[in-house]
């Protein structure tokens, strides 16, 4: 099997929401499941709302749901939904 390299958009829940302990979050669900090679980007949406965007690579043989209900469960997030994913040439 191969390593998937995926790409997560975390929106908060509001402007007010601390983007760091989202990230710290998040960061730990997706160390649970496996993940690897995190890193994170804001992007503005509108009016002070800032996204969250979400890299790591998963070894294809580890299951992507967990991690995605994780992160949808967080505090201060109102969704988490994969937009990227793409398999690494080794």
């Amino acid at each position: 099997m191969g390593t998937a390299l995926l790409t997560i958009k975390i929106m908060p829940d509001g402007v007010e929401a601390d983007l760091e302990a989202i990230k710290e979050s998040a960061k730990n669900a997706v160390e649970e499941g496996k993940g690897k090679n995190i890193k994170f980007d804001e992007e503005p949406v509108a009016f002070g709302l800032k996204a969250i965007k979400l890299f790591f690579d998963l070894d294809e043989a580890e299951p992507l749901d967990p991690i995605e209900e994780s992160l949808n469960k967080l505090e201060n997030v109102s969704s988490a939904q994969v937009i990227d994913m793409r398999r690494a040439i080794e």
